[in-house]
């Protein structure tokens, strides 16, 4: 048979048959996963007004003591959602925190196979959320330090399309439990990410957050110590709505794991500051600085200048070879912010693919559930569509 008679090479020859005939493919393989299930598939509509499902996700660590606590509170209907679930992150916990996840209800539970820190709990979170079909997700301790009569509250601007992202703001100076080095540093790390993202959010450390599916999408944490500070960046750099509301605490039921003594949450802080302005402003980190650096060489080499004009320079040669060491180090520096600079072009293609990744998949997820199986009713499903047939 002639190649233009094969109809087998017609999807390849046709603008947008090729395409439309991969949809098909994909949707038969889901039919016929559910035909190997012995029933049809029955297509469900989305109620029109306010989102389908609120994933509430707790990252926990030994959290066997104050996990029941935290979940007691937690709402099972969020006005705005037709369904509100429970997700519990376990990050290598040794006690018993999955079983007491269990134990109250918890609808998801997702184990690490060993400790991997907040930053990376919190990311696994998200992206479960986002395969179980979140349209929403909230995030919370599992200390019960946020109070969860706030929810309704946190999820409202996304609710009525102000942001996508939105974070929850605590009364940092009225909560009695926090040291005033600790209150400075959570000032400090808001004003660090307001410069960095230029957002106004007050409270950036805090992780009482809710999330809409397509902000959540495009969020991805390289720091391992928390997610606080750099998922806010993202957001101010990628031009997401963020918005914060102000929420109320509950008391202290445990000291803190972040803060395990203040000069290392002083380090640990110091260190995520610089991180973030590495990261995500590299241009301006080294040019600040090289500056820095340039600074007392160029003061050096001008009053070498001046006591050479006078007849004096031969005296002050180490203040010239001391100034041309600084200046040498200043051009590296420079250089450095230009090499950092294109990284972080090829860091943010590379993030770009990841979150098409992601949308691809969230689309072909949201497809296979919305051919849910209804084994009772299969025969009445067939039976319209054989009579349509």
């Amino acid at each position: 048979m002639h190649e233009e008679n094969d109809a087998s090479s017609w999807p390849d020859r046709v603008p947008g048959l090729k395409a439309a005939s991969r949809s098909i493919g994909f949707i038969s393989k889901v039919l016929q996963v559910h035909a190997v299930n012995g029933s049809q598939p029955v297509f469900r509509k989305r109620e029109e007004g306010g989102l389908s499902k609120l994933i509430i996700q707790i990252p926990c660590l030994n959290e066997e003591g104050t996990l029941a606590v935290t979940l007691a509170d937690l709402p099972r209907q969020v006005e705005g959602f037709d369904q509100v679930e429970w997700l519990v992150i376990d990050d290598g916990s040794t006690d018993r925190t999955v079983e007491v996840a269990r134990e109250n209800g918890v609808d998801h539970v997702v184990s690490l196979p060993h400790n991997q820190g907040l930053a990376k709990a919190f990311m696994t979170g998200i992206e479960t959320a986002l395969k179980l079909g979140a349209d929403v997700i909230v995030n919370t301790d599992a200390d019960n330090q946020y109070d969860a009569s706030c929810i309704p509250d946190l999820v409202r601007p996304i609710l009525e399309k102000k942001a996508l992202i939105v974070v929850g703001a605590r009364p940092i100076s009225e909560i009695e439990h926090f040291s005033p080095v600790k209150k400075f540093l959570q000032k400090l790390g808001s004003l660090v990410v307001k410069l960095a993202s230029g957002t106004t959010v007050p409270d950036a450390p805090s992780g009482f957050r809710a999330i809409h599916r397509d902000a959540a999408i495009q969020l991805n944490v390289f720091n391992r110590y928390t997610y606080t500070l750099e998922t806010i960046i993202q957001a101010g750099r990628r031009n997401i709505p963020i918005t914060s509301v102000p929420i109320r605490v509950n008391g202290d039921l445990r000291p803190s794991r972040l803060v395990k003594s203040i000069p290392s949450y002083v380090r640990r802080s110091l260190i995520t500051v610089v991180r973030i302005f590495v990261v995500y402003s590299p241009l301006r980190f080294f040019s600040v600085c090289a500056a820095i650096v340039a600074t007392p060489g160029l003061i050096m080499i001008a009053r070498f200048l001046f006591h050479y004009l006078r007849g004096e320079g031969s005296g002050n040669i180490q203040s010239l070879v001391l100034s041309s060491a600084l200046l040498a180090l200043a051009g590296i520096l420079a250089m450095s912010g230009i090499l950092s600079e294109l990284i972080a072009v090829n860091r943010q293609i590379l993030e770009e693919i990841r979150i098409r990744q992601l949308q691809q998949e969230h689309r072909e997820n949201a497809l296979i559930r919305s051919l849910s199986i209804d084994r009772e009713g299969s025969k009445v499903q067939a039976g319209k569509i054989s009579g349509i047939v």
